[in-house]
């Protein structure tokens, strides 16, 4: 079963189209990323399958059915614009939005989720005394704390550091196993990546990927190689078959052009450096990402 259907959804403001005829299916039980460049139209995709706002054209379904008003039964919702009340005490927050949810025994929920989420002994401080990354696990325990079955984040990985992002992920995880069908929105592609089964990319208000990591991988192709040299990036420059090159210092990634043959382009690259590591890949999320939206962004271009 989907528990969201998209069907045919525009959205304007003031003339301008920020979400164009998207239509897409969440499967239940699935993780499923948002990604897309900054103004692309995944907030405002979310913020319409939350009520928040209302599609111009087009149909949303949750659960097999159409929902009005923001309020929505077994769906948990945590904005990249964070906002708590600062002067409750944290246990008391967590005790009033489980009890605004109707959640069930909500002490144990709560004494739960704060010991796995490192926050047991904050349970009695006052929001406003909490750090920002604090702060944002208090959030994600708010959004879940009636274990919803539609759990929608929006960039939850956001200003975290790598411990607490880890936490985090976990907890996503464990949801998933209990049966929540999970969408967040983030910027981390490798993140996204490596949790998600499904990845979406929205790019100027209009779907331009959709399915497993694996489906777009094999859509672009095995163009890329990885490498690492003792002269680095300089070992690429000028070497027929290369089309752009990554450098990211240690190791260079190399976009190679159509019908080149990768054994020639070790074989130039031999003539300039030693080679430590040389792999012939399909290229990651993040550089079909860059592809994508930013396809003039290059440090190298031997074209």
């Amino acid at each position: 079963m989907d528990v969201i259907e998209l069907q045919n959804i525009t959205k304007r403001f003031n003339g301008l189209v920020a979400v164009d005829d998207l239509s897409l299916n969440v499967p239940q039980g699935s993780i499923y990323g948002f990604i897309g460049p900054n103004g692309s139209g995944k907030t405002t995709t979310i913020r319409m399958i939350m009520n928040i706002l209302y599609p111009d054209k087009g149909k949303i379904l949750l659960f097999g059915k159409k929902h009005f008003g923001a309020r929505i039964d077994h769906v948990g919702y945590l904005p990249e614009e964070r906002g708590m009340y600062k002067k409750m005490k944290v246990k008391d927050l967590l005790k009033f939005h489980g009890e605004l949810k109707n959640g069930s025994n909500i002490n144990n929920e709560i004494n739960y989720w704060l010991t796995k989420l490192d926050l047991s002994e904050w349970a009695s401080k006052k929001v406003e005394t909490l750090s920002k990354g604090m702060s944002q696990k208090l959030q994600f325990i708010a959004t879940i704390i009636d274990r919803p079955d539609l759990i929608i984040l929006d960039e939850p990985f956001s200003g975290l550091d790598p411990v607490n992002a880890d936490i985090i992920r976990s907890a996503v995880l464990e949801l998933q196993k209990e049966g929540a069908t999970i969408i967040f929105s983030t910027h981390d592609m490798n993140m996204a990546e490596k949790m998600c089964d499904y990845i979406f990319m929205i790019y100027k208000g209009r779907k331009v990927l959709d399915g497993t990591l694996t489906d777009i991988q094999n859509e672009y192709g095995t163009d890329t190689i990885r490498i690492q040299t003792d002269k680095g990036v300089s070992a690429m420059k000028e070497i027929p078959g290369i089309d752009k090159v990554k450098d990211f210092g240690q190791i260079q990634e190399i976009r190679i052009a159509k019908n080149a043959d990768t054994q020639e382009i070790l074989g130039y690259i031999m003539k300039q450096s030693r080679i430590k590591r040389f792999e012939v890949t399909k290229p990651s999320l993040n550089d079909i990402f860059i592809r994508i939206a930013n396809p003039e962004k290059t440090e190298v271009n031997n074209a």
